[in-house]
């Protein structure tokens, strides 16, 4: 029983028939007769038995003739309140649930041991419990007191309408997403149309929104989106470092989201995490911990993490409710039809010989320990592990700075120019992506640029029929150049994400788009080969 307190007593002043002090003994029992009356004490775990109401309660003592009127108020008072749990925000971030129930055996119903906070006798739990803790309340007949009030309330206030038309398998998405409580992760290559899925579910759910992206560049593409395909005109701002407005549609950075999630809290829903995949890093994931919303959407090509800490990021967005690939959506028209090219070059002589003498080294200092044994062994000072890692960056730098691949991606450059592609080259190395674009006489963009020349250079490259961008990581995410239809992947890692994403830069279709190719360069008798196999697996 879950009940708690002294039961309220109550009076008859009659002597009752047979018939009615057991039906009364369906809710109470008898302490006997004092001063004329017949005296009764609630009980509720007899009420709970019989599998009476309050109403049904309410109905039994107003059937009965010489009961006291004030005691029947005090009883219903008493089962009312007795049945009631309160959930509130409170000033810490923290849910705060209260009421005159035993709420310890039903939390533990779900699992959860919550701290007691004694001297407000409530129990304390994170803010993206809300919703679980509430419906699992409301499935135990319990009355909620929703001092949150994101459940039911902030609704926009006036109705958005989607003004897009989405393709088959982004109709498939928002249902599963709809099926799912408006919860959940929807995991599309590059290109599919992830936005104006989650504009057509800001539009359908009507509540206030906050759209988490990854930089700066991501709140216009997204501010430009929801004007193109709704009329949420007038209700989108932005809050971020340089602009302060919050709106019933907020668009913010990981950033911003991460250092204002107390703000944030008590406002918002429905919340929206572009690029979900970042949300497992330690402080990102505050957000999603730190944030009651109910409704929930992760956007993201890959959800899947190397370090496996997507399986953090699962519980706290609803897991992948809705997954198709690039060459899925490839065969049925929605994206431009690629080849991946593997080229595989090899190193000049003297370039090979001192690459051989740095492998043997490396291999004697890491004495068998994996690449992750030796990071942890360095940074506890061990110099063997510290000489290894130097030496593993020699390797790194003789491969990527190699004249056989520099020549390779000039070569293919060259032959692709002659055809009018337009070419984006993606390095992992700033040093490596300059000495490119100054061959090639390429565009360059790189994280060291300011935010304005960033934009001038995309612009420049997007008027373009024909040329050549190179860019490192920060072209990863967010790039939007659809007539491009040739990369040239020079350097990058094993993660199938990364190559997902980049392959993704040329697959949004376009007039007259034919085509698409990936280019990768790899040196040959190095760990290139074997990144290039590992990344293609999600293909």
């Amino acid at each position: 029983m879950y009940w708690t307190s002294r039961a309220p007593r109550f009076r008859v002043k009659k002597w009752l028939e047979n018939e009615e002090f057991r039906r009364l003994l369906d809710i109470a029992r008898y302490l006997g007769r004092i001063d004329g009356y017949s005296i009764f004490e609630i009980d509720p775990e007899r009420i709970e038995r019989s599998g009476y109401t309050i109403d049904d309660v309410r109905a039994l003592l107003s059937s009965v003739d010489g009961i006291v009127e004030e005691d029947v108020e005090a009883v219903l008072s008493f089962l009312a309140e007795s049945k009631k749990v309160t959930i509130r925000l409170g000033e810490d971030g923290w849910l705060r649930i209260g009421g005159r129930i035993r709420l310890k055996p039903l939390i533990a119903e779900l699992g959860l041991y919550l701290p007691y906070d004694r001297e407000t006798r409530e129990y304390k739990a994170p803010a993206h419990l809300y919703r679980k803790l509430v419906e699992h309340f409301r499935s135990k007949g319990l009355v909620v007191e929703d001092k949150v009030g994101l459940l039911e309330g902030r609704n926009l206030p006036r109705k958005v309408e989607f003004k897009g038309e989405l393709r088959p398998y982004q109709e498939e998405a928002l249902k599963a997403w709809r099926e799912s409580g408006y919860r959940g992760i929807i995991a599309l290559p590059t290109g599919a149309g992830k936005t104006v899925i989650a504009i057509a579910g800001i539009a359908e759910l009507s509540k206030y929104t906050l759209v988490v992206v990854y930089t700066v560049e991501h709140i216009r593409q997204w501010s430009e989106a929801i004007a193109k395909f709704s009329n949420a005109g007038g209700l989108v701002g932005a809050y971020y470092g340089g602009e302060k407005r919050i709106a019933p549609i907020t668009i913010t950075t990981y950033q911003t989201a991460f250092r204002k999630v107390r703000l944030f809290a008590p406002l918002f829903p429905l919340i929206i995490f572009d690029e979900a995949h970042h949300l497992p890093a330690d402080k990102f994931r505050a957000i999603a911990t730190g944030m009651p919303a109910p409704y929930r959407l992760g956007l993201s090509a890959t959800p899947e993490r190397p370090d496996g800490r997507h399986e953090e990021l699962f519980p706290l967005l609803g897991g992948v409710i809705y997954r198709t690939t690039p060459g899925e959506l490839t065969r049925q028209g929605y994206l431009a039809p690629f080849k991946v090219r593997r080229v595989k070059v090899e190193m000049e002589p003297d370039e090979r010989k001192r690459y051989e003498q740095l492998r043997r080294r490396y291999q004697l200092l890491a004495a068998g320990r994996t690449f992750q044994e030796l990071l942890d062994a360095a940074k506890r000072g061990d110099p063997t592990a510290i000489e290894a890692l130097r030496v593993n960056a020699q390797m790194r730098n003789l491969i990527q700075y190699s004249e056989a691949k520099l020549k390779a991606v000039n070569e293919i450059v060259r032959k692709e120019l002659a055809k009018g592609s337009k070419i984006i080259v993606f390095t992992q190395y700033r040093k490596q992506a300059e000495e490119i674009a100054k061959r090639v006489g390429g565009l360059l963009l790189h994280g060291g640029l300011d935010k304005r020349r960033r934009v001038r250079i995309l612009e420049t490259f997007k008027r373009m029929k024909s040329g050549v961008l190179v860019l490192t990581t920060v072209g990863d995410e967010g790039l939007d150049i659809p007539d491009a239809n040739v990369g040239i992947l020079v350097s990058g890692t094993s993660s199938p994400r990364q190559f997902i994403q980049r392959l993704g830069r040329l697959l949004r279709p376009s007039p007259g788009k034919r085509e698409a190719i990936l280019y990768e360069v790899v040196m040959a008798g190095t760990s290139e080969e074997f990144q290039s196999r590992k990344r293609r697996m999600l293909r």
